[in-house]
Protein backbone atom coordinates (compact mmCIF):
# COMPACT_ATOMS: atom_id res chain seq x y z
CA UNK A 1 0.00 0.00 0.00
CA UNK A 2 2.86 2.05 0.65
CA UNK A 3 4.20 2.04 -2.87
CA UNK A 4 0.34 3.48 -3.87
CA UNK A 5 0.52 6.05 -1.87
CA UNK A 6 3.85 6.97 -2.83
CA UNK A 7 3.08 7.17 -6.79
CA UNK A 8 -0.07 8.99 -5.62
CA UNK A 9 1.78 11.48 -3.92
CA UNK A 10 4.77 12.03 -6.78
CA UNK A 11 2.02 11.66 -9.50
CA UNK A 12 -0.67 13.72 -8.19
CA UNK A 13 -0.47 15.39 -5.09
CA UNK A 14 2.74 17.07 -5.03
CA UNK A 15 2.86 18.36 -8.57
CA UNK A 16 -0.41 19.75 -8.00
CA UNK A 17 0.20 21.36 -4.97
CA UNK A 18 3.59 22.63 -6.52
CA UNK A 19 1.96 24.17 -9.97
CA UNK A 20 -0.67 26.08 -7.68
CA UNK A 21 2.27 27.30 -5.38
CA UNK A 22 3.74 29.00 -7.73
CA UNK A 23 0.57 30.43 -9.51
CA UNK A 24 -0.38 32.02 -6.12
CA UNK A 25 3.15 33.31 -4.91
CA UNK A 26 2.55 35.76 -7.92
CA UNK A 27 -0.03 37.28 -5.08
CA UNK A 28 1.14 36.42 -2.13
CA UNK A 29 4.35 37.56 -0.85
CA UNK A 30 5.24 35.45 1.68
CA UNK A 31 4.83 32.47 -0.31
CA UNK A 32 6.62 33.93 -2.80
CA UNK A 33 9.56 34.03 -0.38
CA UNK A 34 9.43 30.86 0.35
CA UNK A 35 8.99 29.46 -2.99
CA UNK A 36 12.29 31.45 -4.37
CA UNK A 37 14.26 30.14 -1.09
CA UNK A 38 13.14 26.61 -1.76
CA UNK A 39 14.37 26.92 -5.33
CA UNK A 40 18.08 28.42 -3.62
CA UNK A 41 18.26 25.34 -1.06
CA UNK A 42 20.44 23.14 -2.59
CA UNK A 43 22.97 25.84 -3.90
CA UNK A 44 23.12 26.88 -0.29
CA UNK A 45 23.77 23.70 1.26
CA UNK A 46 26.65 22.91 -1.36
CA UNK A 47 28.12 25.54 -0.88
CA UNK A 48 28.18 25.46 3.01
CA UNK A 49 29.41 21.68 2.34
CA UNK A 50 31.96 22.65 -0.33
CA UNK A 51 33.37 25.54 1.86
CA UNK A 52 33.98 23.26 5.56
CA UNK A 53 35.43 19.93 5.50
CA UNK A 54 32.63 18.02 7.66
CA UNK A 55 33.79 14.95 9.81
CA UNK A 56 30.89 15.40 12.78
CA UNK A 57 27.44 14.65 13.45
CA UNK A 58 24.84 16.33 11.04
CA UNK A 59 21.38 16.93 12.76
CA UNK A 60 18.75 18.06 10.28
CA UNK A 61 15.97 20.01 12.19
CA UNK A 62 13.01 21.26 10.70
CA UNK A 63 10.03 23.72 11.20
CA UNK A 64 7.59 24.71 9.78
CA UNK A 65 7.84 28.79 10.79
CA UNK A 66 8.46 30.62 13.98
CA UNK A 67 6.06 29.03 16.19
CA UNK A 68 7.73 25.92 15.64
CA UNK A 69 11.53 27.21 15.64
CA UNK A 70 10.47 28.01 19.72
CA UNK A 71 9.84 24.36 20.10
CA UNK A 72 13.01 23.37 18.24
CA UNK A 73 14.90 25.97 19.44
CA UNK A 74 15.15 24.01 23.40
CA UNK A 75 15.84 20.53 21.96
CA UNK A 76 18.45 22.08 19.17
CA UNK A 77 20.49 24.33 21.94
CA UNK A 78 20.36 21.21 24.38
CA UNK A 79 21.90 18.88 22.08
CA UNK A 80 24.56 21.34 21.17
CA UNK A 81 25.22 21.35 24.90
CA UNK A 82 25.29 17.68 24.94
CA UNK A 83 27.59 17.23 21.39
CA UNK A 84 29.16 20.21 20.83
CA UNK A 85 31.25 19.33 17.75
CA UNK A 86 27.82 18.39 15.75
CA UNK A 87 26.57 20.47 12.90
CA UNK A 88 22.69 21.87 13.32
CA UNK A 89 21.07 22.68 9.81
CA UNK A 90 17.58 24.27 10.35
CA UNK A 91 14.95 24.36 7.19
CA UNK A 92 11.45 26.14 7.23
CA UNK A 93 8.61 25.99 5.10
CA UNK A 94 7.65 30.00 6.25
CA UNK A 95 9.61 33.14 5.88
CA UNK A 96 8.74 34.08 9.56
CA UNK A 97 10.69 31.61 10.97
CA UNK A 98 13.80 31.91 8.17
CA UNK A 99 13.94 35.49 8.56
CA UNK A 100 12.92 35.88 12.51
CA UNK A 101 14.60 32.63 14.23
CA UNK A 102 17.54 33.70 16.14
CA UNK A 103 19.81 31.15 18.26
CA UNK A 104 23.17 30.36 18.09
CA UNK A 105 23.10 26.91 17.71
CA UNK A 106 22.13 27.02 14.41
CA UNK A 107 25.12 26.22 11.89
CA UNK A 108 22.98 26.57 8.53
CA UNK A 109 19.37 27.76 8.15
CA UNK A 110 17.62 27.21 4.38
CA UNK A 111 13.77 26.57 3.30
CA UNK A 112 12.95 22.92 3.09
CA UNK A 113 14.27 21.75 -0.74
CA UNK A 114 10.53 20.84 -2.82
CA UNK A 115 9.74 17.63 -1.68
CA UNK A 116 10.25 15.95 -5.22
CA UNK A 117 12.40 12.81 -5.16
CA UNK A 118 15.18 14.34 -7.11
CA UNK A 119 15.63 17.28 -4.78
CA UNK A 120 15.49 15.04 -1.68
CA UNK A 121 18.11 12.64 -2.72
CA UNK A 122 20.62 15.69 -3.52
CA UNK A 123 20.49 17.66 -0.32
CA UNK A 124 20.62 14.09 1.36
CA UNK A 125 23.49 13.18 -0.67
CA UNK A 126 25.28 16.43 0.05
CA UNK A 127 24.46 16.59 3.94
CA UNK A 128 24.67 12.73 5.18
CA UNK A 129 22.82 13.69 8.16
CA UNK A 130 22.61 11.58 11.04
CA UNK A 131 19.38 12.12 11.97
CA UNK A 132 16.16 14.44 10.46
CA UNK A 133 13.75 16.01 13.20
CA UNK A 134 10.75 17.20 12.59
CA UNK A 135 8.71 19.19 14.47
CA UNK A 136 5.14 19.13 15.38
CA UNK A 137 3.52 18.67 12.06
CA UNK A 138 5.33 19.76 9.16
CA UNK A 139 6.48 16.77 7.68
CA UNK A 140 7.22 16.38 3.98
CA UNK A 141 6.49 12.24 2.71
CA UNK A 142 9.50 12.31 0.39
CA UNK A 143 12.20 13.21 2.82
CA UNK A 144 10.35 10.82 5.18
CA UNK A 145 10.60 7.82 2.59
CA UNK A 146 13.79 8.17 0.68
CA UNK A 147 15.34 8.88 4.49
CA UNK A 148 14.42 5.14 5.29
CA UNK A 149 15.49 3.97 1.65
CA UNK A 150 18.85 5.41 2.85
CA UNK A 151 19.02 3.96 6.30
CA UNK A 152 18.76 7.80 7.81
CA UNK A 153 17.11 7.99 11.03
CA UNK A 154 13.59 10.32 11.25
CA UNK A 155 11.88 11.86 14.11
CA UNK A 156 9.06 14.23 14.78
CA UNK A 157 8.85 15.42 18.21
CA UNK A 158 6.01 17.49 19.72
CA UNK A 159 3.67 15.15 17.64
CA UNK A 160 -0.02 15.66 17.71
CA UNK A 161 -3.37 14.11 16.52
CA UNK A 162 -5.87 16.33 17.17
CA UNK A 163 -9.78 15.94 17.92
CA UNK A 164 -11.30 15.33 14.33
CA UNK A 165 -7.89 14.81 12.87
CA UNK A 166 -8.06 14.21 8.84
CA UNK A 167 -5.26 11.29 10.03
CA UNK A 168 -7.73 9.17 11.37
CA UNK A 169 -10.41 9.46 8.76
CA UNK A 170 -11.34 7.07 6.07
CA UNK A 171 -9.65 7.56 2.93
CA UNK A 172 -7.06 9.89 5.14
CA UNK A 173 -5.75 7.28 7.04
CA UNK A 174 -4.18 5.04 4.42
CA UNK A 175 -1.74 7.96 3.62
CA UNK A 176 -0.69 9.09 6.67
CA UNK A 177 -0.08 5.31 7.63
CA UNK A 178 2.51 5.32 5.12
CA UNK A 179 4.46 7.78 6.21
CA UNK A 180 4.42 7.70 9.83
CA UNK A 181 5.54 3.88 9.60
CA UNK A 182 8.33 5.15 7.95
CA UNK A 183 9.65 7.47 10.60
CA UNK A 184 11.71 5.83 13.01
CA UNK A 185 11.18 7.57 16.09
CA UNK A 186 8.23 9.78 16.85
CA UNK A 187 7.98 12.01 20.25
CA UNK A 188 4.36 12.87 21.20
CA UNK A 189 2.82 15.87 23.32
CA UNK A 190 0.63 14.22 25.29
CA UNK A 191 -1.26 10.16 26.16
CA UNK A 192 -3.76 10.84 24.19
CA UNK A 193 -1.62 11.31 21.11
CA UNK A 194 0.40 8.70 21.97
CA UNK A 195 -2.45 6.66 21.77
CA UNK A 196 -4.21 8.02 18.32
CA UNK A 197 -0.50 7.57 17.02
CA UNK A 198 -1.04 4.45 17.86
CA UNK A 199 -4.30 3.50 15.85
CA UNK A 200 -2.72 5.18 12.72
CA UNK A 201 0.87 3.21 12.61
CA UNK A 202 -0.77 -0.44 14.10
CA UNK A 203 0.78 -2.66 16.16
CA UNK A 204 4.39 -2.55 15.47
CA UNK A 205 8.04 -2.48 16.54
CA UNK A 206 8.74 0.76 14.07
CA UNK A 207 8.27 3.26 15.02
CA UNK A 208 9.26 3.98 18.55
CA UNK A 209 6.45 5.92 20.17
CA UNK A 210 7.11 7.90 23.60
CA UNK A 211 4.79 10.56 24.92
CA UNK A 212 7.87 13.13 25.65
CA UNK A 213 5.29 16.46 26.17
CA UNK A 214 6.23 19.77 24.49
CA UNK A 215 9.33 21.48 24.62
CA UNK A 216 8.10 24.97 23.87
CA UNK A 217 7.04 25.43 27.24
CA UNK A 218 10.89 25.25 28.22
CA UNK A 219 11.43 27.47 25.92
CA UNK A 220 9.13 30.00 27.25
CA UNK A 221 9.98 29.59 30.97
CA UNK A 222 13.96 29.98 29.89
CA UNK A 223 12.89 33.37 28.14
CA UNK A 224 11.22 34.66 31.14
CA UNK A 225 13.73 33.59 33.93
CA UNK A 226 15.52 36.94 33.94
CA UNK A 227 12.85 38.58 33.24
CA UNK A 228 10.70 37.66 35.72
CA UNK A 229 13.37 38.47 38.80
CA UNK A 230 12.54 42.13 38.38
CA UNK A 231 8.50 40.97 38.10
CA UNK A 232 8.05 39.31 41.84
CA UNK A 233 5.34 41.70 42.47
CA UNK A 234 1.95 40.42 43.37
CA UNK A 235 -0.36 40.07 40.06
CA UNK A 236 -2.64 42.41 41.72
CA UNK A 237 -0.47 45.07 42.25
CA UNK A 238 0.23 45.41 38.39
CA UNK A 239 -2.13 48.05 36.73
CA UNK A 240 -5.62 46.98 35.52
CA UNK A 241 -4.68 46.70 32.27
CA UNK A 242 -6.20 44.04 29.45
CA UNK A 243 -3.23 43.06 27.23
CA UNK A 244 -4.78 42.16 23.80
CA UNK A 245 -2.36 39.59 21.94
CA UNK A 246 -2.03 39.01 18.31
CA UNK A 247 -5.22 40.04 17.61
CA UNK A 248 -7.25 39.58 13.73
CA UNK A 249 -9.90 41.19 12.18
CA UNK A 250 -12.36 38.97 13.37
CA UNK A 251 -11.63 38.96 16.84
CA UNK A 252 -11.75 42.87 16.65
CA UNK A 253 -15.26 42.95 15.52
CA UNK A 254 -15.99 41.36 19.48
CA UNK A 255 -13.47 42.77 21.56
CA UNK A 256 -13.52 46.95 20.17
CA UNK A 257 -17.01 47.19 20.98
CA UNK A 258 -16.30 45.28 24.71
CA UNK A 259 -13.23 47.15 25.68
CA UNK A 260 -15.02 50.59 25.14
CA UNK A 261 -17.85 49.68 27.19
CA UNK A 262 -15.61 48.36 30.08
CA UNK A 263 -13.27 51.32 29.90
CA UNK A 264 -16.62 53.18 30.47
CA UNK A 265 -17.65 51.03 33.10
CA UNK A 266 -14.54 50.96 34.83
CA UNK A 267 -12.33 54.34 34.79
CA UNK A 268 -9.23 52.12 36.27
CA UNK A 269 -9.36 49.89 32.88
CA UNK A 270 -6.45 50.37 30.55
CA UNK A 271 -5.87 48.65 27.57
CA UNK A 272 -2.69 47.66 25.31
CA UNK A 273 -3.87 46.60 21.75
CA UNK A 274 -1.51 44.02 19.64
CA UNK A 275 -2.37 43.54 16.31
CA UNK A 276 -1.12 40.41 14.91
CA UNK A 277 0.69 42.56 11.87
CA UNK A 278 1.08 45.91 13.25
CA UNK A 279 1.14 47.42 9.58
CA UNK A 280 0.29 51.24 9.33
CA UNK A 281 -3.13 50.56 7.59
CA UNK A 282 -3.83 47.43 10.10
CA UNK A 283 -3.07 50.30 12.91
CA UNK A 284 -4.94 53.09 11.73
CA UNK A 285 -7.80 50.78 11.17
CA UNK A 286 -7.72 49.72 14.44
CA UNK A 287 -7.58 53.31 15.95
CA UNK A 288 -10.60 53.94 14.08
CA UNK A 289 -12.18 51.98 15.32
CA UNK A 290 -11.41 52.76 18.75
CA UNK A 291 -12.61 56.54 17.94
CA UNK A 292 -15.62 56.30 16.67
CA UNK A 293 -16.14 54.91 19.77
CA UNK A 294 -14.73 57.53 21.92
CA UNK A 295 -11.58 56.58 22.80
CA UNK A 296 -8.52 58.32 20.97
CA UNK A 297 -5.22 55.85 21.09
CA UNK A 298 -1.26 56.05 21.16
CA UNK A 299 0.89 54.24 18.84
CA UNK A 300 3.92 52.67 21.19
CA UNK A 301 6.67 51.81 19.03
CA UNK A 302 9.22 51.37 21.50
CA UNK A 303 11.77 47.91 21.54
CA UNK A 304 14.09 49.20 24.34
CA UNK A 305 12.80 51.07 27.97
CA UNK A 306 9.53 49.10 27.95
CA UNK A 307 7.94 50.56 30.96
CA UNK A 308 4.43 51.20 29.64
CA UNK A 309 2.86 54.81 29.85
CA UNK A 310 -0.55 55.75 31.69
CA UNK A 311 -2.36 56.31 28.46
CA UNK A 312 -5.39 54.25 28.84
CA UNK A 313 -5.51 52.93 25.32
CA UNK A 314 -2.04 52.17 23.40
CA UNK A 315 -2.03 50.24 20.28
CA UNK A 316 1.43 48.13 19.85
CA UNK A 317 3.36 49.09 16.91
CA UNK A 318 6.44 46.88 16.94
CA UNK A 319 6.96 42.88 16.73
CA UNK A 320 9.22 40.92 19.10
CA UNK A 321 8.12 42.89 23.11
CA UNK A 322 4.99 41.57 23.61
CA UNK A 323 6.09 38.85 26.26
CA UNK A 324 7.31 41.52 28.35
CA UNK A 325 4.90 43.81 28.26
CA UNK A 326 2.54 40.92 29.50
CA UNK A 327 4.18 41.25 32.91
CA UNK A 328 2.65 44.73 32.84
CA UNK A 329 -0.97 43.37 32.75
CA UNK A 330 -3.57 41.25 34.88
CA UNK A 331 -5.75 39.70 31.96
CA UNK A 332 -5.07 39.11 28.37
CA UNK A 333 -6.95 37.64 25.38
CA UNK A 334 -5.22 35.99 22.86
CA UNK A 335 -6.23 35.98 19.01
CA UNK A 336 -7.12 34.09 16.30
CA UNK A 337 -9.37 32.16 17.83
CA UNK A 338 -12.30 33.34 15.24
CA UNK A 339 -9.97 32.82 12.23
CA UNK A 340 -6.71 30.51 11.86
CA UNK A 341 -6.39 29.37 14.86
CA UNK A 342 -4.80 30.95 18.73
CA UNK A 343 -1.16 32.07 19.03
CA UNK A 344 0.51 31.87 21.65
CA UNK A 345 -0.75 31.60 24.76
CA UNK A 346 2.48 30.51 27.25
CA UNK A 347 3.91 33.87 27.40
CA UNK A 348 0.93 35.29 29.21
CA UNK A 349 0.16 32.16 31.23
CA UNK A 350 3.76 32.65 32.82
CA UNK A 351 3.57 36.02 33.42
CA UNK A 352 0.26 34.84 35.58
CA UNK A 353 -2.67 36.25 33.53
CA UNK A 354 -5.90 34.46 32.97
CA UNK A 355 -5.84 34.20 29.40
CA UNK A 356 -9.30 34.61 27.22
CA UNK A 357 -9.52 32.93 23.51
CA UNK A 358 -11.97 32.10 21.05
CA UNK A 359 -13.24 28.45 19.86
CA UNK A 360 -10.36 27.84 17.49
CA UNK A 361 -8.06 26.69 19.99
CA UNK A 362 -7.73 22.82 19.53
CA UNK A 363 -4.12 22.81 17.73
CA UNK A 364 -2.93 24.12 20.73
CA UNK A 365 -2.10 21.45 23.48
CA UNK A 366 -1.37 23.87 25.73
CA UNK A 367 -4.63 25.90 25.47
CA UNK A 368 -6.80 22.32 26.57
CA UNK A 369 -4.72 22.21 29.19
CA UNK A 370 -5.54 26.17 30.15
CA UNK A 371 -9.28 25.75 29.99
CA UNK A 372 -8.99 22.20 31.71
CA UNK A 373 -6.77 24.00 34.98
CA UNK A 374 -8.93 26.78 35.05
CA UNK A 375 -6.45 29.74 33.52
CA UNK A 376 -8.09 29.56 30.23
CA UNK A 377 -11.43 30.80 29.30
CA UNK A 378 -12.78 29.72 25.18
CA UNK A 379 -15.64 32.69 24.63
CA UNK A 380 -17.93 32.23 21.53
CA UNK A 381 -19.64 35.78 21.67
CA UNK A 382 -19.75 39.21 22.72
CA UNK A 383 -21.77 38.50 25.84
CA UNK A 384 -19.22 35.83 27.31
CA UNK A 385 -16.61 38.09 26.92
CA UNK A 386 -18.04 40.71 29.10
CA UNK A 387 -19.22 38.31 31.50
CA UNK A 388 -15.51 36.64 31.64
CA UNK A 389 -13.58 39.95 31.58
CA UNK A 390 -16.31 41.57 34.29
CA UNK A 391 -15.77 38.87 36.77
CA UNK A 392 -12.21 38.68 36.52
CA UNK A 393 -11.98 42.56 37.47
CA UNK A 394 -14.14 42.64 40.22
CA UNK A 395 -13.53 39.15 41.90
CA UNK A 396 -10.41 39.25 43.18
CA UNK A 397 -10.74 35.43 44.02
CA UNK A 398 -11.27 34.55 40.96
CA UNK A 399 -8.86 36.51 39.39
CA UNK A 400 -6.51 35.14 42.08
CA UNK A 401 -7.33 31.29 41.24
CA UNK A 402 -7.18 31.84 37.12
CA UNK A 403 -4.06 33.63 37.34
CA UNK A 404 -2.74 30.90 39.23
CA UNK A 405 -3.81 27.73 37.67
CA UNK A 406 -2.28 29.78 34.26
CA UNK A 407 1.33 29.76 35.68
CA UNK A 408 0.74 26.14 36.88
CA UNK A 409 -0.07 24.79 33.59
CA UNK A 410 3.64 25.49 32.46
CA UNK A 411 5.28 24.68 35.65
CA UNK A 412 3.75 21.63 35.46
CA UNK A 413 4.93 20.65 31.79
CA UNK A 414 8.82 21.60 32.14
CA UNK A 415 11.12 18.78 31.05
CA UNK A 416 10.08 17.87 27.92
CA UNK A 417 13.32 19.34 25.61
CA UNK A 418 16.00 17.38 28.07
CA UNK A 419 13.25 14.02 27.79
CA UNK A 420 13.47 14.77 23.95
CA UNK A 421 17.13 15.53 23.53
CA UNK A 422 18.02 11.95 25.71
CA UNK A 423 15.83 10.25 23.47
CA UNK A 424 17.34 11.48 20.46
CA UNK A 425 20.68 10.61 21.20
CA UNK A 426 19.75 7.30 22.85
CA UNK A 427 17.02 5.73 19.84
Amino acid sequence: MKLVWLIIYNVLIYPLLFVVGCIVCLFNSKLRQSVLGRFRSISKLKHYFNQNEINKDIYWFHAASLGEFYQVKPVMEGLKEVEPNCITLLSFSSPSGYNHAKSDAIDLRIYMPFDFPWSVRKSLKITKPKKVIFASYDIWPNMVWISENRKVHTNIFAARVKDGSLKLKPGFLGFFESVYRSISTIYTVADKDFNRMNIIVGEREKPVIRSLGNPRYDMVMKTADDFTQHHQQSVLSRCKRIIIGSSHSEDDTYLIPVLSDLMTEYPEIKVLYAPHEPLAPELERIQNSFSSLGYDSTIFKKKKYLNLPDNRLLILGVVGVLSKLYWQGQIAYIGGGFSKGIHNVMEPAIARLPILFGPKYHHAHEAEELLENGGGFCIQNVEEIQTVLRRLITDNEYFLNASSAATNVIHQNLGSSTRIIRSLIRD
